[in-house]
């Protein structure tokens, strides 16, 4: 009996997700609970295991692909799965059917204005695509690219567009087979929910340009026999900007020659400035998978965009004008753009002020040198610095309730437990999972817990449920050599700690000038809910149980 692999929960306001990668394939014998495929959202991976052992016996999602919460993405065939084996195929388009008259010769004139060359009438009525339902809260998006062109073949729930919401990019699927007759908006447009991109003639066949006939494509080369790619001499910012032209059907600068990318995939590409040309695709169709730009940055065969092109000749004049000054204009992603929204609206919401201090590390210095063996030895893992200001933190906000509170409408919300965010490096940046109860961990589960994020945020295992919530956070740009900085609250959070880099200072004790390691500490805080008398008064515990860390101990 075959059994479903379905998309499981990714987590509040999270409702759909890229298949990265698969790592089983059709015919792989499988256990129950052993891994089959990776899914990316915006901010983590997880891994989708299967229900039962058995064998994979098909697989309906292709590695790219955007998946909602809840759809099928595999089968698995329970039991040894000999027979599954025996019987297991990928499913693969059927190729178009030749055109042919059909009998209507009376009526190819009709509509001849909404066809392109190569495209046949010889279907039904005409089916606008539309923009579906997007979750909870999410009104419009922007039409990121046009995965069909006009003229193009597309058969019932085949992606024909890619819409870009604030949370992710989701496909559009077309709701018939049929011929793309006429695109209704330009990429870049924003379109709202339930209005129409397109228009699809349902049943009709594409055609060949000439009037030889021509032999059935293979499956997977129909789309590309359609037209041959064109290489834009446009900058790529300038290209990404404008819509493809029909006759044209060039892949736009950032897509790969054969087939668009995944947002997973396109923002790994941009990020490092990646000519997807060079990258070759393994996923369904020559798709590039987020695997393949990974590999490539590895071995160092992925280009940089332009790398391959050698800059004409400059004349004489602009010789000696002086070097050339490129530019290039890249429209903001919509992601990009609500993150940047999200920022100014923590500004704008709240009466954010930032005080500071300063802190003499030489006692936690001590403290580290004489037990870090033995700290390790017993527990297994490092003694470092994130344990003892987490543990102070804990100690200052019990102390000033006030700073792990949060306004909602016209009431406070005290937290009577400290649920820390606590920054850590991840491939697409910083991330910030959470030390539930960290005011009951010892500094070996907090340095435990710690450590475990860190790697697991490198392999991109972070789940989106550890990173919800939070009452507090510590962020410690030190790692990356920052004498001082304000950090931006995160709301609804009222207060956010920053920590600097260790420096070597001169200062005065007991009348004597001597040089101490210190670090600069800030703390930015929701004016409108923390007086400045407790925001200083935070600090200064901080500062106190860092600098006689036996406070930690004593619960002083």
């Amino acid at each position: 009996m075959a059994e479903e692999i379905r998309v499981p929960e990714l987590g509040e306001s999270v409702t759909e997700a890229t298949v990265g990668t698969w790592h089983k394939q059709v015919g792989d014998p499988v256990e129950a609970d052993e891994v089959v495929a990776e899914l990316e959202t915006d901010k983590v991976a997880m891994e989708v295991t299967a229900p039962v052992a058995g064998t994979i016996s098909e697989l309906v999602a292709a590695e790219g692909d955007t998946v909602e919460v809840g759809a099928l993405i595999a089968r698995v065939e329970a039991g040894d799965g000999k027979a599954a084996q025996g019987q297991a195929q990928t499913k693969a388009p059927s190729p178009a059917p030749a055109a042919k008259g059909d009998g209507q010769g009376e009526d190819q004139g009709e509509g001849q204005d909404d066809q392109k060359p190569g495209a046949s009438n010889g279907g039904g009525r005409e089916v606008e695509v539309t923009i579906p339902e997007m979750g909870e809260s999410v009104t419009e998006g922007e039409l990121g690219s046009w995965l069909k062109q006009e003229g193009d073949r597309v058969e019932a729930d085949e992606a024909i567009a890619e819409v870009e919401t604030d949370k992710a990019a989701a496909e559009i699927p077309s709701p018939v087979a049929g011929i793309v007759v006429r695109h209704l908006v330009a990429q870049g447009t924003s379109v709202a929910v339930g209005s129409a991109i397109a228009v699809v003639r349902e049943g009709a066949t594409a055609q060949p340009a000439t009037t030889q006939p021509a032999p059935a494509p293979a499956p997977k080369a129909a789309a590309s026999q359609a037209a041959t790619p064109t290489p834009s001499d446009k900058p790529a910012g300038a290209a990404r900007s404008a819509s493809r032209a029909p006759s044209s059907r060039g892949p736009a600068p950032d897509q790969h020659p054969d087939q668009p990318m995944a947002p997973a995939v396109r923002r790994l590409v941009d990020e490092y400035n990646l000519d997807p040309a060079s990258i070759a695709g393994t996923g369904k169709d020559g798709r590039l998978t987020k695997g393949d730009v990974l590999t490539a940055l590895d071995q160092g065969t992925a280009r940089k965009k332009g790398a391959a092109k050698a800059p004409a000749p400059a004349p004489a004049a602009a010789a000696a004008a002086g070097p050339a000054r490129p530019e290039e204009r890249v429209p903001m992603t919509r992601l990009r753009k609500r993150i940047a929204e999200r920022l100014k609206d923590a500004q704008n919401t709240a009466a954010m002020l930032t005080t500071y201090n300063d802190v003499d590390m030489t006692e936690v210095n001590k403290a580290r040198k004489g037990y870090r063996e033995l700290f390790e030895k017993k527990h297994g893992v490092r003694l470092g610095f994130m344990s003892f200001f987490v543990k102070a933190c804990c100690l200052a906000l019990r102390e000033v309730p006030a700073v792990n509170a949060r306004i909602d409408g016209d009431e406070i919300v005290y937290h009577n437990y400290a649920d820390i965010g606590v920054a850590v490096s991840a491939p697409q940046g910083l991330i910030v999972p959470i030390l539930r109860n960290a005011e009951s961990l010892s500094f070996a589960d907090t340095e435990k817990t710690i450590g475990d994020f860190g790697r697991r945020a490198r392999d991109g295992k972070i789940g989106v449920a550890e990173m919800r919530g939070g009452t507090f956070t510590i962020s410690n740009g030190g790692v990356f050599g920052s004498l001082m900085s304000s950090p931006i609250i995160n709301p609804p959070q009222s207060a956010i700690l920053g920590m600097h880099r260790i420096e070597e200072r001169p200062v005065v004790r007991q009348g004597q000038i001597v040089v101490r390691p210190m670090m600069y500490l800030a703390l930015s805080y929701d004016h409108r809910l923390i007086d400045g008398r407790e925001a200083v008064t935070f600090l200064v515990r901080v500062k106190d149980a860092i600098e006689d860390p036996s406070r930690l101990l004593l619960d002083l």
